[in-house]
């Protein structure tokens, strides 16, 4: 059986937690996400997701885990 080579091209997507993915160039966006800015094949896009997705928590977590120190700091 032949190996079979992904041609696709990706784009990066990003969704209002700032969380990323990827998905098909010539497909519309899934509900909730947008472009990230970056497309390519799928091992340049998962290595652009890598380099810039450093903190894995969603964007809530991480704002309620902020507003949580900063009021342990005020005490």
């Amino acid at each position: 059986m032949a190996d079979f080579e992904d041609t696709t091209i990706y784009k990066v997507v990003i969704n209002d937690e700032e969380q990323y993915s990827i998905w098909p160039a010539e497909r519309e966006n899934p509900a909730g996400w947008r472009d990230a800015g970056k497309s390519g094949p799928k091992e340049e896009c998962l290595a652009y997701i890598e380099e810039v997705w450093t903190d894995m928590r969603p964007l809530s977590l991480r704002r309620k885990m902020e507003q949580a120190a900063s009021t342990d700091q005020q005490d």
